[in-house]
C-alpha cells in the first residue's frame, strides 16, 4: 500500500502513542487509519481520500486540517462545521485501485472525539466487501456526544450491525468479515448548528473467535398453538464459512416468561456442544413441548435463555409463544366491531398507545421493539427497502416483523405502509405508473382506477397491505415541488380521478380488502396542500411546500375539501393531514398546522364528512407543533390524528402519549376512538388470520400484463400543446434525430419517488426509455444527447428535454430550482430546431417555461414524467395511439404569471387548463352553428343525465374550437376555453359548450 506513514512499525507507534503501553501484551500494534497530518487528502473516488456528502447542497459539512494544541495525537486535527436539514457528515474511503484492507486481527476501531456534551447521537460506519468503498456493504454503530472536550472512542466491531436503511449496492451477504475494507463515514447530528474535531482513527485490540463465530437460531419468535411442541433451530455461523477452531458450548434453558412452567409448557434444560471443526451453518435442535388446558388466554410467551462459550450469542434470547386462543376477537364468526369491542376491553393503555404508534423499519432494526411496545404498525420511506430489493425479499422482511407481532399478549399484526404513489416505487422492478399529474391528463377515471388495481397487486404481493396514497391535493401553484403528485389544479378533475381509490382498495364499503390484490389507501394531504402560498414555508430551505393555505370558507370547502367527501363516500380507509398550516380568512386564529385542528380533523372529516377509517400523520409532522413534546402529543391526538408516524421517536412517543392519560390531558374515551378505528381496518384487511405475505401474486410484478396498463398510461398522458404542419404523428419512413436530456434517462423519466425518496438520474430500474420505445417502435433513429452530431440528412428533430427528479420542498422552485429548461436543453433545442423540422417533449413534473423558444418549435408535447413505459410515449409520436391528454394545470407564459389557474379572474396563460391538440384522423369540422347545434344537444344529455353523450358533444366542440384557436391564444379564448373544461367536469355540458362557443368566436 502507499499509505507508509500511517503503517508505522510498532516500536515507533510505542513512542507516537501514550496509550500504546496500556495494551495488553498479547495484543497486535494498533494499526493507524487515519492521523489527519495531511496524509490523506481531500478527494474522492477512485484515489484515496476524504470527502463530505449531504442531503442537499447546504448538508455537506465544512472540513478541514486544523493545527492544535492539545490534539490527542500529532499536530493536527480534522475539524468542521455543519448545518444539517437533511443528513450530512463525511467519508474516508481508501483507494480503489488497490487492495482492500484486512481488519480482522483487530478487535475494533478508536479515534479521539471533542465532545460538546451536546447528547446527540453520532453515527460511525465501515465499509465491508465489494468492489470499492462506494461499492461496499455498509455496518454502522453510534456513540453519544455526553461528555465535554477530548475522549477516545472505542467500538468493538463485534458492536457494528448491518445498516438496514441504505445499502449503495444492497448488500453483499449480510456478513461483516473484515477482510476487505474499505474505510469508515460519520453521520453528523441533523436539525442544529455544530462543530466537531477528530483526531487519530486506529485499529486496535486482538479479535477472538467470538468477532469470527456466532451462533443464532432460526427465529427470535416461535408460535405454536396450546399443545404443540416447539422446534427451536440453534445454528453455528462463522465468518467466511471456516469452520471454528476452537469448541462451541450452548447452555439452553426455559423460564422467566409469561407462561408457567408445569402447567403451560414442560421445562427443558441441557447442553449443546459444537466441536473445534464444526462448519459454519452446523445446527442442533431443542425441543419445547407446551401442554393444553380448558381455558381461553391470551398469548404466553417461554424464553429459552441461551449462554453461549467460544462465539457470539445471540443478540437476544429466542421466545416459544403459546398462541392466544379461546377469545372473542379471534372468532371470525362475530361482526368485526364486536371483536374490536372484545379485544379493545381487554388491551392495556400501554397496549393502546403501541396501536396509535408507527415507526420505520429502519428504527426498529431486527425488530424486537415490536414486541417490547407493542408497535401497531410499521413503514417503509423513500428508499428505505430491504436488501437485496426484490419481492421475495420485502415479503420476507415484512413476515418477521409480523413474527414479532406474534410475542405480544393479543398477538395484535403489524398494519405495515409504504409511499406507493406511482406504483410499488421502492420495489426495484417493479411496474411504474405516470406520476398523478400525467393521469390527471389522460382525463380517464377508468384508467386512474386500473392504475390503482396495478399498484394494489404488486404492493400486496411483498406483504404489504397499506399504500399513503392517493394524493388529493389540488395544485394551484407549479412553483411547488409537490405539484405532479397532483391530478391537477381543478377540484373536479381530482374528483373524477379518484377512481383510483376503487383501483386499490376495491369496493367502497371494503369487503374486498382482505384480497391478495388490494390494499387500504390515503388520502392525502388533508387539507389544503396545495394552496400554500409562496414564501410561506418554514422548513429549512423550502419556498412553498409545507407553507401556510389562507382561504375563505368557501374556497376551502369547494377547492380543497371538496375531493375529501368524494374519498369518503367511495371508502377510504385512511386520511394523512398536511405537513401545511391553514389560515382560514375571519376565524380569528391565524395560520395552524393541519396537525393540531380539530375543527377539521375532529368537525369536517370525522364529524360532518363522517369519515370512519383513521387519520395517520405525516412523518415526524407532530415535531413541527408548537410547545414542547408533551404538547405536540397531546395536541395531535386531541385534534383527531389516531396514529402517529414517528420513524424514530416511537418510544418517546408511546411514553408521551401514556403520560398524557394518566395525566387527564388526553381522554381514555380518545384514544379508545382511535384504538378501535385502527383495530377496525386491520380486521377488514383480514391481518388477525392471514398476518403473512400472500405472494401468489409476486409472479406479475413488472409483468407484460401489468406493463401493458403502464404503457397505456404513458400514452393517454401526453398532452399535444402545439403541432404546426402536422409535425405529428412520426412517419415510419422518416430519418430521426433525437435528442435532449431526457430521452434516454429512465430516472428522469419516471420522477422522484421512485426507488429513493427523491429519485435520481440514470437507469436505476427496469423499463424502457422513449428513446428506446422510438427505436422499439420501428423508427429510423439517430440519437445525440446534445445535439452535437451531425443533424444534415434528418427529416424531424425529437428533442426531450425538462427536469430532473426531485420532491417535496426539495423540489420548490427557488429551492435550488426553478421552471426554465436548463441551459444544455435550450442549446439542443436551439440546434436541432434551426436546422428541421422539430417536436420538442418536455419531461417535467409541471410546467416549463418555454415561450421565448415556441416560435421556433413545430411541435410541443407535455410528457409529464410518465413512468417506466417509454413505449407509450412512442406510441403516440408514431401514431399507434393517437393523441387525447389534455392539460390538467395551467401553462403559464411567465413566472410573473404564478399563481395562475382556471377560474381566475385575469387570465391570459401560453396554454389553458384543458388544452390538449389531437392527432386523431377524424377531427370534427364546423363553425358557430355547428356550436349551436352542439350546446343544444349538451344540454338535452345534462337534463337527461347522459354523461357519456354530453361528454362526447363537449368533446367534439373543443376539439373544433382549438382547431381554430391553435397558434393565437388570447386572453378572450383561454379563460371561456378553461371554464369550459372545469363545466365539464362538473356535469354541465350544455354550459361548457356556450363557453366553447364564446372561446371560438374571440379566435
Amino acid at each position: 500500500m502507499r499509505r507508509t506513514a500511517l503503517l508505522a512499525s510498532a516500536a515507533l507507534l510505542t513512542g507516537l502513542l501514550p496509550w500504546a503501553t496500556a495494551r495488553a501484551a498479547d495484543d497486535p500494534p494498533p494499526t493507524p487509519v487515519d492521523r489527519f497530518e495531511g496524509e490523506v487528502p481531500f478527494a474522492s473516488q477512485p484515489a484515496e481520500g476524504i470527502f463530505t456528502w449531504g442531503s442537499d447542497a447546504d448538508d455537506p459539512p465544512a472540513l478541514r486540517f486544523a493545527a492544535r494544541a492539545d490534539a490527542p495525537e500529532g499536530g493536527k486535527v480534522l475539524d468542521g462545521t455543519y448545518d444539517i436539514s437533511g443528513y450530512g457528515g463525511f467519508t474516508h474511503d481508501f483507494a480503489a485501485g488497490e487492495p482492500a484492507h484486512d481488519w480482522s486481527a483487530h478487535e475494533g476501531v478508536r479515534f479521539w472525539w471533542d465532545g460538546h456534551d451536546s447528547g446527540g447521537k453520532i453515527a460511525f460506519e465501515i465499509k465491508d466487501g465489494g468492489a470499492n468503498g462506494e461499492a461496499s456493504e455498509l455496518w454502522t454503530a453510534a456513540f453519544t456526544d455526553d461528555f465535554t472536550g477530548w475522549k477516545q472512542i472505542r467500538i468493538p466491531f463485534a458492536d457494528f450491525a448491518y445498516r438496514t436503511d441504505y445499502q449503495p449496492v444492497g448488500g453483499i451477504d449480510h456478513v461483516l468479515g473484515l477482510k476487505e475494507m474499505w474505510g469508515y463515514a460519520v453521520t453528523l447530528p441533523v436539525g442544529v448548528k455544530g462543530d466537531f474535531a477528530m483526531d487519530a482513527v486506529e485499529l486496535y485490540g486482538r479479535a477472538d473467535q467470538s468477532l469470527r463465530a456466532s451462533v443464532t437460531t432460526d427465529a427470535a419468535v416461535h408460535p405454536v398453538r396450546e399443545g404443540a411442541t416447539a422446534q427451536v433451530k440453534v445454528v453455528l455461523a462463522t465468518t467466511g464459512s471456516a469452520p471454528v477452531e476452537e469448541p462451541v458450548t450452548v447452555h439452553y434453558e426455559t423460564g422467566g416468561g409469561t407462561a408457567e412452567p408445569g402447567r403451560d409448557y414442560t421445562p427443558v434444560s441441557g447442553t449443546l456442544t459444537f466441536p473445534a471443526g464444526s462448519a459454519s451453518g452446523t445446527a442442533r435442535t431443542v425441543a419445547v413441548p407446551t401442554r393444553r388446558d380448558k381455558a381461553a388466554e391470551p398469548a404466553e410467551t417461554v424464553p429459552l435463555k441461551l449462554t453461549v462459550t467460544g462465539a457470539k450469542a445471540p443478540a437476544e434470547t429466542p421466545q416459544v409463544v403459546i398462541d392466544a386462543h379461546g377469545l372473542p376477537y379471534l372468532d371470525t364468526r362475530l361482526p368485526v366491531r364486536k371483536r374490536v369491542a372484545d379485544l379493545l376491553s381487554r388491551m392495556s393503555l400501554a397496549e393502546k398507545a403501541g396501536q396509535m404508534t408507527q415507526a420505520e423499519r429502519g428504527a426498529v432494526g431486527a425488530g424486537s421493539d415490536i414486541a417490547a411496545y407493542g408497535l401497531g404498525s410499521l413503514l417503509s420511506g423513500g428508499g428505505s427497502t430491504p436488501t437485496p430489493n426484490t419481492p421475495a425479499a420485502w415479503a420476507k422482511m415484512i413476515d418477521g416483523f409480523q413474527l414479532r407481532a406474534q410475542a405480544t399478549r393479543f398477538q395484535i399484526p403489524l398494519v405495515y405502509g409504504v409511499d406507493a404513489v406511482h406504483g410499488h416505487n421502492n420495489l426495484a422492478g417493479a411496474t411504474i405508473m405516470p406520476h398523478n399529474i400525467g393521469i390527471g391528463a389522460s382525463r380517464d377515471p377508468q384508467l386512474a382506477e386500473d392504475t390503482g388495481s396495478v399498484t394494489a397487486a404488486e404492493v400486496r404481493a411483498t406483504g404489504i397491505p397499506w399504500d399513503f396514497a392517493p394524493c388529493l391535493c389540488v395544485t394551484r401553484d407549479e412553483r411547488w415541488g409537490r405539484s405532479y403528485e397532483s391530478f391537477g389544479e381543478d377540484p373536479a378533475l381530482v374528483d373524477s380521478m379518484e377512481t383510483m381509490i376503487q383501483g386499490l382498495q376495491g369496493r367502497a364499503d371494503g369487503r374486498d380488502l382482505k384480497r391478495d390484490d388490494k390494499v387500504l389507501a390515503t388520502a392525502k394531504h388533508f387539507v389544503g396542500d396545495g394552496g400554500t402560498a409562496y414564501g410561506s414555508s418554514t422548513t429549512g430551505t423550502y419556498t412553498i411546500d409545507q407553507g401556510v393555505t389562507t382561504v375563505t370558507r368557501q374556497q376551502l370547502a369547494d377547492i380543497h375539501l371538496a375531493p375529501y367527501r368524494t374519498a369518503v363516500r367511495r371508502g377510504i380507509g385512511t386520511v394523512m393531514p398536511s405537513y401545511s398550516s391553514l389560515d382560514i380568512t375571519g376565524d380569528g386564529r391565524g395560520a395552524v398546522k393541519m396537525h393540531a385542528r380539530g375543527d377539521m380533523i375532529n368537525g369536517e372529516l370525522k364529524g360532518r364528512m363522517g369519515f370512519d377509517g383513521f387519520v395517520i400523520s405525516d412523518w415526524n409532522a407532530i415535531d413541527q407543533l408548537p410547545g414542547d413534546y408533551a404538547a405536540h402529543v397531546r395536541t395531535a391526538v386531541n385534534a383527531g390524528v389516531d396514529m402517529m408516524m414517528v420513524p424514530y421517536g416511537y418510544k418517546d412517543f408511546a411514553g408521551a402519549l401514556v403520560d398524557e392519560v394518566k395525566a387527564g390531558r388526553v381522554s381514555q374515551r380518545r384514544i379508545d376512538d382511535a384504538v378501535s378505528r385502527i383495530l377496525t381496518e386491520k380486521f377488514a384487511l383480514g391481518l388477525f388470520e392471514h398476518p403473512y405475505a400472500d405472494t401468489s401474486g409476486a409472479a406479475a410484478i413488472g409483468s407484460p400484463a401489468h406493463r401493458a396498463v403502464a404503457r397505456k398510461a404513458a400514452a393517454e398522458s401526453q398532452v399535444l400543446l402545439k403541432n404546426d404542419g402536422n409535425v405529428l404523428p412520426l412517419r415510419k419512413s422518416q430519418k430521426v434525430y433525437v435528442a435532449g436530456s431526457n430521452a434516454d434517462d429512465l430516472g428522469n423519466q419516471t420522477g422522484g419517488w421512485t426507488l429513493t425518496w427523491q429519485g435520481s438520474s440514470g437507469n436505476g430500474t427496469s423499463g424502457t426509455t422513449i428513446l428506446q420505445g422510438l427505436r422499439r417502435a420501428g423508427g429510423d433513429v439517430t440519437y445525440s444527447r446534445d445535439a452535437s452530431a451531425p443533424t444534415g440528412g434528418h427529416d424531424v428533430g425529437v428533442v426531450v428535454v425538462g427536469e430532473t427528479p426531485y420532491a417535496e420542498g426539495v423540489g420548490d422552485v427557488g429551492n435550488g430550482h426553478d421552471l426554465e429548461l436548463s441551459a444544455a436543453d435550450k442549446a439542443a433545442v436551439d440546434r436541432v430546431c434551426a436546422a428541421m423540422k422539430c417536436a420538442v417533449l418536455i419531461v417535467s413534473g409541471r410546467p416549463q417555461l418555454v415561450g421565448d423558444r415556441l416560435a421556433g418549435i413545430d411541435a410541443l408535447v407535455a410528457s409529464w414524467l410518465p413512468g417506466t413505459e417509454g413505449d407509450g410515449v412512442a406510441d403516440v409520436l408514431y401514431g399507434a395511439r393517437p393523441f387525447t391528454g389534455q392539460l390538467p394545470v395551467t401553462w403559464p407564459r411567465s413566472g410573473a404569471q404564478l399563481p395562475i389557474n382556471v377560474g381566475d379572474a385575469s387570465y391570459d396563460p401560453q396554454f389553458p387548463y384543458g388544452w390538449g391538440l389531437t392527432t386523431r384522423t377524424s377531427v370534427p369540422k364546423g363553425g358557430a352553428a355547428t356550436l349551436r347545434v352542439l350546446a343544444a344537444a349538451a344540454a338535452t344529455a345534462e337534463r337527461a343525465h347522459a354523461g357519456r353523450t354530453g361528454r362526447e358533444l363537449v368533446t367534439r366542440a373543443r376539439l373544433l374550437v382549438q382547431e381554430k384557436a391553435a397558434g393565437h391564444l388570447t386572453e378572450a379564448v383561454a379563460k371561456p376555453f378553461a371554464d369550459a373544461d372545469h363545466l365539464l367536469l362538473t356535469g354541465r355540458y350544455g354550459k361548457a359548450v356556450e363557453k366553447l362557443a364564446e372561446a371560438y368566436r374571440a379566435a
